[in-house]
């Protein structure tokens, strides 16, 4: 059986996150209908990452099995063809190594968090950004984020219902700029745990408001308690931006 891979774009916002629910939209339900309707198959694509609800993705990736041989730009634009009206699109597909796998090869994964720092609300990007009117300190940001790179236990920064076996991991970059009205948050790591982005983010937040100190973080993160954790972000600002292999 021919597998393929797959570059995906989405909108988070009318999802109730990536993996398929029985009641619920998703986008793993969204692109699994696209692949039935395409070429009659019922299958279970397998992903990079399962963002949560309302989180968006500029360069998700999938894998699928199907049993016939296909041109990948067929599969492609058979499957933009019945993702009309759904908030998703492919970028990318072309045909994978049998033993590739969409989550298990991932040798790293990309987040961008934005957040709109200005008085006025956002009208072009609701549901796509964190709106915080008062003015925020990246800088200060940025330095109390370099606290987090490297190997450590992250359980401050973990979400009770994180099913990870460990919570020692190794974050790569953690970086923070201004972009106009914006402030970006990159977070590269070869994987991440449940919410761990929104928490650092919602955290550093916190020291980007003045409410927290640049050393506070590094408490934070010592502390190895979920109670240490800053208010955790919206799942408004958060993109999965890339995954490499």
């Amino acid at each position: 059986m021919p597998r393929y891979r797959l570059t995906l774009e989405y909108d988070g916002s009318g999802y109730n996150g990536f993996q398929a629910q029985t009641d619920q939209p998703t986008v793993q339900g969204a692109v699994e209908r696209a692949i039935t309707a395409f070429c009659g198959e019922t299958v279970r694509v397998a992903a990079a990452g399962r963002t949560d609800t309302g989180v968006h993705a500029t360069g998700q990736v999938i894998g699928v099995d199907l049993e016939k041989a296909w041109p990948a730009r067929t599969v492609m634009n058979a499957l933009n063809a019945h993702l009309v009206g759904e908030a998703v699109s492919v970028l990318h597909c072309v045909e994978a190594e049998p033993d590739w796998h969409a989550r298990f090869s991932a040798t790293g994964r990309s987040y961008l968090y934005r957040i709109l720092n200005r008085a006025g609300p956002p009208a072009l990007d609701k549901g796509k950004v964190w709106h915080i009117r008062k003015r925020m300190d990246e800088e200060a940001m940025h330095d109390a984020a370099q606290s987090l790179v490297g190997l450590h236990d992250f359980t401050t920064f973990r979400d009770v219902n994180c099913q990870s076996k460990s919570p020692v991991k190794t974050l790569d970059v953690a970086r923070v700029f201004r972009n106009g009205d914006e402030i970006y948050l990159q977070f590269e790591a070869r994987s991440f745990l449940h919410r761990q982005v929104r928490s650092m983010t919602g955290t550093l937040a916190e020291v980007g408001q003045g409410r927290w100190a640049v050393e506070d973080v590094a408490a934070a993160l010592a502390a190895k308690d979920r109670a240490a954790c800053g208010p955790v972000a919206p799942s408004d600002g958060l993109y999965l931006t890339g995954v490499s292999y």
